[in-house]
Parts: structure tokens; sequence; C-alpha cells
């Protein structure tokens, strides 16, 4: 272990997970980003589990959020002895001037930095929460006082549901985010209505150069009954790795895509085998067998 909590670095052997353009930002990013929610409560343990994978598939780029317990204070010191050349991003979930401020700056403080890659408005889909972030005392006023700051470089916009898309799209209309994330996987989309919202935002972001990043895609479904404690997914997730292979083809295989792990450690490594491994799309009918055969739904209606 290092003086700052975190492992020694490892020489591990060249990943074959692709890099792409993290939109406008200049970033070139592996296509599978760490999506550090799984460190939400993790323990010291776990959390250096996930950074040894980390480095050994090469990830650089690193996605929290204020909101995920103690995350970013797990991430300091990979920051401070592994990877403060990666790219790394946060997210303000409240919607005033004054809140968001104040939790842009405490990230900052928590991660152990100057500033951070990208400042992310956390899952801004409800009409109400909307407007508020979006007026004159809204935290889209703090983020943007941040980038000019220099306590971020970029700005996003992240959502959950089946109206993100749509919601994502009226937020570019009103400002230049450089990235989005929404839902996105197989079920979800033999929504026809989700699907369409989907494709029109995929297209906007492309046109415009947005980093489009993607959660949720190894959903089984809605957790049938009370989510037990493992795994960390607010969803039931997929868990046998011929499974989570074809649900990570399906979205890597299109291109502009990124993918965010799941917030479970336990998953971590099947998903980046998976990422690693990559290939070509599921047939229809392979999506339709593993739908069949896993009885998926979508996670939301």
């Amino acid at each position: 272990m290092t003086a700052e909590g975190a492992p020694a670095p490892v020489d591990y052997r060249s990943p074959v997970i692709a890099r792409a353009p993290f939109g406008r930002t200049g970033h070139q990013s592996r296509r599978t980003l760490f999506g550090a929610a799984a460190l939400s409560r993790a323990t010291g343990a776990e959390a250096d589990r996930a950074l040894e994978l980390v480095l050994r598939y090469d990830l650089d780029h690193l996605d929290t959020a204020a909101s995920y317990g103690d995350s970013e204070l797990r991430i300091a010191p990979w920051l401070a002895s592994e990877g403060r050349d990666r790219f790394f991003a946060t997210k303000t979930g409240k919607r005033t001037y004054a809140e968001a401020r104040d939790e842009i700056r405490l990230s900052v403080q928590r991660l152990g930095v100057d500033h951070v890659d990208l400042i992310q408005l956390h899952n801004l889909v409800d009409a109400a929460e909307w407007a508020v972030a979006f007026g004159g005392d809204g935290a889209l006023r703090a983020a943007v006082e941040a980038r000019d700051a220099g306590f971020a470089r970029f700005i996003g916009v992240t959502g959950h549901g089946l109206l993100a898309p749509r919601r994502h799209r009226e937020s570019l209309e009103r400002f230049p985010f450089d990235s989005v994330l929404f839902p996105y996987n197989a079920t979800q989309l033999r929504d026809g209505a989700y699907a369409a919202d989907a494709e029109a935002l995929i297209a906007v972001c492309e046109a415009r150069g947005v980093a489009l990043q993607t959660i949720k895609g190894i959903t089984l479904g809605p957790w049938p009954g009370e989510r037990p404690p493992r795994p960390t997914t607010w969803y039931e997730p997929l868990t046998d790795q011929r499974d989570i292979d074809l649900a990570v083809r399906f979205v890597l295989s299109r291109p502009g895509l990124f993918l965010n792990t799941p917030s479970d450690i336990d998953l971590l490594a099947k998903v980046l085998d998976a990422a690693d491994r990559g290939g070509t799309r599921p047939s229809d009918t392979e999506m339709d067998d593993l739908v069949r055969r896993r009885d998926m739904a979508p996670l939301f209606v």
C-alpha cells in the first residue's frame, strides 16, 4: 500500500477496451467508464479491489457523485497516487444555486483536487426540478460559475427513467452541455416511444459533439420484491458471464456510446471482462433468446 492508502502501481497486460473521443472535451476515453457508485458503501478492502480492476483494464474515466456515500473519499487517494491524469467526473443533485455551489466545492475538497474534469447536474428529469435548476438562482448557474472559476472543465447532465432522453434534448436546447447520461439496454429499447426518444437524443448529441454515457446496461429487471443488500444495484442485474457478455456487446456495438459500469463491485470484473473481449453486436435472435430465457423486463414502464 502507498502512504495515501492506495495499492502500489501494478504492471498489467495491455487492455483492449477501445477508446473514443468523449464528445468535444478532447479526452480519448475508454468506452467503459468506472461507475464509482460501486464505492458508496464499500469497505477499504473492496475499494482496493476495485482499484486493481481499474488499473488492470487501464480505465481512464471515473464517474462519481456527491450522493454516492464515501465514493469521493475513496477515490481521493487513487487520484493522489495513480489517477490525476485520468478524466474524472462528479455530480450535484442540488437544484438551487447556493446548495449546488456549496456541494460542488465540497466535492472538490473531498476528492483532494483543485478541479474536476466534469461536473454533472444529477438526475435532472422532473419538470419542477428542471425549472428550478435552469432558473436564475438555479444549479446550472452554480455549475457555470464553477467552470468559469476553474473548479470544473466541463458541464454535463444525467437522468434516469422514461423521460430522461426527452428531457436531455430540452436541456440541450437551453444550454450546451458537454455530456449526457441516460438508460440504454435491450429491454428498455423495446418500448417504441423510449427508443424513438433515445434515437433523437443520440442524433442531437452526435451532431453537436456531446458525449453519450449510458447506464443500466446489464439490467435484468426491477427487483421482484424487497431489494436485497447484495447486489448493490437498485435494479436486479444479470449475473451470469454469458448473459453479461451479450448485454455489454449490445451497448458497445453502438458507435459513440460509453458504458458506465454498475454500482456493484462484485459485478465489476464481469462487465470489464466482457468489454475487454468485445465482439460484434449480438443478433436479434440472440437478444430475443436472452430476454426470453432470463424473463427480462424493462426497468422503467
